[in-house]
C-alpha cells in the first residue's frame, strides 16, 4: 500500500480513476422536477385555504402544500405547495397537488404514499418522500376543516383524525 502510494506521488502510477455508477429516476419524477406544477402560497388567514407543513428531520425535507376549497361544495379548487429538499420530494409535491384539485376533502385523504411512489416510481431510500406528501395533504385538510370549525362554532375536525389515524 505504501509503495502504491509513493510511486502514484511520483508519477509512476496513473490513478485509477473512481467508477461512478450511475443514479437514474424515472422520467415522472424528472418531469415534475424540472416542470414543478403548482408552485406558490396562498394567503394562510384565508378561511378558504387549508395549510399542510411536514417535514423528516432525518432528510431535512420539509414541505408545505396548501388548499383552496369552496365552502359550498367542499370541493378542492386549488392547491398549491413549497417544498424545501430533494428531487424526490419537489415532484412528489407537485403530483399531490395535482391529485388533489377537483376532488372533496374527504376523498384526497384516500390517497396514500404508495400510489405516490408508484406513479414516481421512487427506489425505497426516497419513499419517506411520498410520505411526507400524504401527511401534507392529511394536514391540509384538518386545518382547513379546524378553520371551518371555529367559524362555525361546530367540531368538524374529528373526520380528519379518524381517517388520519387508519
Amino acid at each position: 500500500m505504501l509503495r502504491l502510494a509513493s510511486k502514484r506521488l511520483l508519477g509512476q502510477v496513473l490513478p485509477r480513476p473512481p467508477q461512478v455508477l450511475p443514479r437514474f429516476y424515472h422520467e415522472n419524477v424528472i418531469d415534475h422536477f424540472n416542470n414543478p406544477r403548482n408552485v406558490g402560497a396562498f394567503d394562510k388567514s384565508d378561511p378558504t385555504v387549508g395549510t399542510g407543513l411536514v417535514g423528516a428531520p432525518a432528510c431535512g425535507d420539509v414541505m408545505k402544500l396548501q388548499i383552496k376549497v369552496d365552502e359550498k361544495t367542499g370541493e378542492i379548487v386549488d392547491a398549491c405547495f413549497k417544498t424545501f429538499g430533494c428531487g424526490s420530494a419537489i415532484a412528489s409535491s407537485s403530483v399531490a397537488t395535482e391529485w388533489v384539485k377537483g376532488k372533496q376533502t374527504e376523498e384526497v385523504l384516500s390517497i396514500k404514499n404508495t400510489e405516490i411512489a408508484k406513479h414516481l416510481s421512487l427506489p425505497p431510500v426516497k419513499l419517506h418522500c411520498s410520505m411526507l406528501a400524504e401527511d401534507a395533504i392529511k394536514a391540509a385538510v384538518k386545518d382547513y376543516q379546524t378553520k371551518r370549525a371555529k367559524v362555525n362554532g361546530t367540531s368538524d375536525a374529528a373526520p380528519v383524525e379518524q381517517a388520519a389515524q387508519a
